[in-house]
């Protein structure tokens, strides 16, 4: 049985609602990409809980809570929990995966798993899609990518490729690249096999990645939101805009209200109680 059946409290109406998406409840191509593109330009990626010491629940009522009837956003296991249980409701099978982050890396090997991605059957397609609205970075996702090698694919103005890298364990490697217009070179983002995880699995990796005083995430607020005219990202003070066009603004904040004020306006984030941004 699967956790949508399992699952009263997750309203498939109001998700479709929230994301703005209209067409077709169907396990088709068209409504995966769909429904992919309207998350991830509808549901900003952030980690206040974790600046504030807790591990987000993962719990799809607390999800549908705090990022569908909310003014919250997520990082990659709330939100591509969110996007499996709407998938699995419009009838598509799907098997969560577990990557490692290589930006920025030495090697795929000096990172553990701590991404989360999907594994989508779609009907009458010969191959599974690669699907993902949860990796906060300009190199994300927007529209999920055929797992096949060889080739690039554009989408809603972003270049992507998936590569086989190279290494001594019995399943294949694989390893998301995106263009960088500016280097005008493949990067890679995130490397990962097609090993099955479990929903125990990413309790535990949450818990570490929200709680560990080390973890990225516990220690700056970390916020992305992608629309059809801009990126924004918020890396601690730093604020950054980049264009449709390839322009990039930066500025550095300093004052509180005027981090809380970005956060609410630009971010679509209600700040919790209590939580600082600048520390």
């Amino acid at each position: 049985m699967s956790d949508t059946e399992q699952t009263p409290s997750y309203d498939l109406d109001a998700y479709l609602d929230r994301i703005g998406w209209k067409g077709e409840r169907r396990a088709d191509l068209a409504t995966l990409r769909g429904v992919h593109l309207a998350h991830a330009l509808s549901l900003p990626f952030e980690n206040l809980d974790p600046v504030r010491g807790t591990a987000p629940s993962l719990a799809p009522a607390d999800l549908m809570a705090k990022m569908i009837h909310g003014r919250r956003g997520g990082y990659c296991y709330e939100h591509n929990t969110l996007l499996r249980l709407a998938l699995e409701a419009l009838g598509f099978r799907v098997t969560p995966l577990a990557g490692r982050v290589v930006v920025g890396a030495e090697t795929p090997e000096s990172r553990p798993r701590t991404h989360a991605m999907l594994r989508v059957e779609v009907p009458g397609e010969p191959r599974p899609y690669l699907a993902d609205v949860g990796f906060g970075a300009p190199g994300a996702l927007l529209l999920p990518v055929p797992l096949v090698t060889g080739t690039g694919f554009e989408g809603a103005g972003r270049r992507h490729r998936l590569a086989r890298l190279p290494h001594e364990g019995p399943l294949e490697l694989w390893e998301l690249q995106a263009y960088d217009t500016r280097g005008e070179v493949w990067a890679g983002q995130y490397a990962f096999t097609q090993e099955p995880f479990a929903a125990p699995d990413f309790e535990v990796f949450n818990w570490f990645v929200g709680t560990h005083p080390r973890s990225p995430f516990t220690r700056r607020p970390y916020l992305q939101r992608t629309t059809a005219e801009r990126h924004l990202a918020l890396d601690g003070a730093r604020f950054t805009e980049t264009r449709a066009d390839g322009t990039v603004t930066e500025r550095t904040l300093t004052q509180e209200a005027e981090a809380r004020r970005l956060v609410e306006e630009e971010f679509g984030i209600e700040v919790p109680e209590g939580l600082r941004l600048l520390g």
